[in-house]
């Protein structure tokens, strides 16, 4: 199954406008914790999140993660990394 880690960076915003962006980036699917292999579940660097999914691509991730960041009416950049594997270190735990 694809995995993809999604850094979005508003430009000008504050911490109401990530609080914005975190929710629609729920409602599009994505998750701001990922799981190690053996089920520790650790959250991601701020405006880091992560979705997987069978049926998804770079470009659907990509489509999804504009949509939420549009919806905070702030300008944005995005990155989409689809990983078959990653390694972390100094991530808080869930």
């Amino acid at each position: 199954m694809p995995n993809f880690t999604t850094r979005v960076e508003l430009h000008h915003a504050d911490g109401d406008d990530y609080e914005n962006l975190h929710t629609a980036m729920e409602g599009q699917g994505f998750s701001r914790t990922i799981k190690s292999g053996d089920g520790v579940t650790y959250h991601l660097p701020t405006a880091e999140y992560d979705r997987r999914g069978a049926a998804l691509t770079s470009d659907t991730v990509l489509a999804s993660a504009k949509m939420a960041a549009s919806s905070t009416g702030k300008r944005y950049s995005i990155l989409v990394t689809e990983s078959n594997g990653r390694k972390w270190t100094g991530l808080q735990k869930a």
